[in-house]
């Protein structure tokens, strides 16, 4: 239940939302122009709710309960770029919670403008997860069902749409059993990355997450609580995987399993030339021997190799005391394969069969052996040490694009040899995929080519810096790799997509711009769901 308000809490949140309304009036883009099902909306401030409309949540029977005070933390995500301040926040212990909150606010039609935005780990770039004076849904809250494994020849594992991937791989684990793809930073929501597609170095050989799934329970924009699957409500199914949460919020997956290693051989190796590391990368994948390959761009870093030594062992230790990196545009191949102890032997003889066939520098060799967890865990190490220096909680304005493979070179060569001069400000990955592993029924929109390249510039900005680890620096470097993109009409497209106008939402579908309008139209009619990505205007 909501709890209840004085008159004068109400006369301050006024205060508060009317300076808030201000400051958005202010921060809002120039040339936005969000887009209905039928015509453009010109740029405007969304009206401000009234507080009926806020204190009629108050009525509904929830096992959980809503907030509306203290809520600042809604208004912040991974990003921190972007905040906007919801209205309230929903606390749901059930899904009935969720689908009794949407089918409120969807029966109160036009008289509303409220929306609602899932929000997971907050992990969100660009205020995806934001509901300016809407309500939040604080998916962590969510209740129900515990995870349940199955195994047999299909093994699947059923779990709730606000559980951790970390957390599905321990109790997957216990059956000896794991998810097939992964994004490489594990402390997510399942909602959360099977709404975008979850990308890491296994997608090549399974496709991202959401190729994985086998099923979905989603609270659609009606409020309708729908099971959907390839066999039926297939169309939602596919709609909502990769569907920036457009159409139905994800309370629960059926997610693949295999068989799962216990060790990894991580390997890691330069080179100088990016067509020989571009070349080597594509023939891995093309031969499915690696179980994860992935790659690295690192531009002027001073001691690179003595850094590798506290988690890698150089297979030729005087050598790579002696090599420099200072200076230089390296590409770092980073690859994986997975075993069992007693496949050592056998593992080791294929792996160096498989090196002798790339073209690495030799002495940039490295090695390690981890157990699979700590290997797929790895991103939280460095989290654990950012956040003790206060460096996790800054901005983060990443730019994530698919680049097609016929048009790799040419983005390299301008990117990585004019556009960008040193990488300190943080990672930048790059690696191939088979479109072939994609399916492309789902919302998720790729290049056409048959294959294509992950390139994600993985920036952390310093808040007070005016240099270049500054925002307004990072920014404008991002806007010359995006003029770059479409003035030589490299065919890219933005994961996680982030857009300004209607226009460039649609230039990003293309043939399936009308596909997603016609399923906005269908599962949220009124526009209430995700108005974060900012593609529909609210009805």
């Amino acid at each position: 239940m909501g709890s209840p308000s004085s008159a004068s809490r109400r006369q301050n949140n006024l205060l508060f939302l009317v300076f808030i309304m201000i400051l958005f009036f202010y921060s809002i883009p120039d040339k936005i122009n969000l887009c209905s099902n039928q015509s453009s909306v010109s740029p405007s401030v969304i009206p401000y709710k009234s507080s009926s409309n806020i204190s009629s949540l108050e009525t509904l029977k929830l096992d959980g309960y809503f907030s509306f005070d203290n809520i600042d933390y809604a208004a912040k995500d991974f990003g921190n770029m972007y905040h906007f301040l919801p209205s309230a926040v929903l606390h749901p212990k059930s899904v009935s919670d969720i689908s009794n909150t949407i089918k409120h606010i969807f029966k109160m039609g036009s008289t509303s403008q409220l929306t609602v935005a899932a929000r997971g780990h907050s992990h969100s770039l660009q205020g995806q997860a934001q509901a300016h004076q809407g309500i939040v849904i604080n998916m962590e809250s969510l209740q129900g069902p515990e995870m349940q494994v199955h195994t047999g020849e299909l093994p699947y594992v059923d779990a709730s749409g606000s559980e951790l991937w970390i957390n599905i791989l321990h109790e997957t684990l216990k059956y000896g059993l794991a998810p097939k793809s992964w994004t490489d930073y594990l402390h997510l929501t399942v909602g959360g990355t099977l709404s975008n597609a979850g990308i890491s170095g296994q997608a090549f050989k399974h496709g991202p997450q959401i190729n994985n799934i086998y099923q979905l329970e989603v609270v659609t924009g009606k409020g309708e609580a729908v099971t959907c699957s390839e066999n039926k409500n297939a169309d939602l199914f596919y709609g909502v995987l990769g569907g920036l949460g457009q159409f139905g919020i994800i309370t629960r997956a059926r997610i693949s399993l295999e068989p799962a290693p216990k060790m990894v051989k991580w390997i890691r190796a330069l080179y100088d030339e990016f067509s020989k590391f571009s070349s080597d990368q594509e023939h891995l994948i093309s031969k499915n021997s690696f179980d994860y390959i992935e790659g690295l761009v690192i531009i002027n870093r001073t001691g690179l190799l003595n850094n590798w030594r506290s988690s890698f062992k150089p297979k030729d230790p005087l050598q790579a005391s002696q090599f420099i990196s200072e200076g230089k545009t390296l590409y770092c191949l980073e690859i994986a394969k997975y075993f069992n102890p007693n496949e050592s032997d056998a593992m080791n003889q294929e792996t160096e069969s498989l090196l002798s066939e790339l073209s690495y520098i030799p002495s940039t060799l490295f090695l390690s052996e981890v157990s699979y967890v700590e290997f797929l865990d790895r991103v939280h190490l460095s989290e654990i040490k950012l956040r003790a220096k206060g460096l996790w909680d800054i901005p983060h304005p990443w730019l994530n694009l698919l680049i097609p493979k016929n048009k790799i070179f040419e983005f390299a060569q301008e990117v990585f040899g004019n556009i960008l001069t040193d990488s300190s400000n943080g990672p930048i990955l790059i690696y191939p995929v088979n479109k072939s592993k994609w399916d492309n029924r789902t919302s998720l929109i790729t290049p056409e080519e048959d294959t294509f390249y992950l390139v994600a510039f993985l920036s952390s900005a310093m808040p007070s810096s005016t240099g270049r680890d500054g925002l307004f620096h990072i920014l404008a470097q991002n806007q010359r790799i995006l003029g770059f993109c479409s003035s030589t009409s490299l065919g890219a497209k933005q994961y996680l997509p982030h857009y300004s106008t209607q226009e460039e939402w649609q230039t990003h579908f293309g043939p399936k711009w009308e596909v997603f309008v016609l399923r906005k139209s269908t599962y949220d009619p009124m526009a209430i769901l995700a108005p974060g990505q900012r593609i529909f205007r609210r009805k």
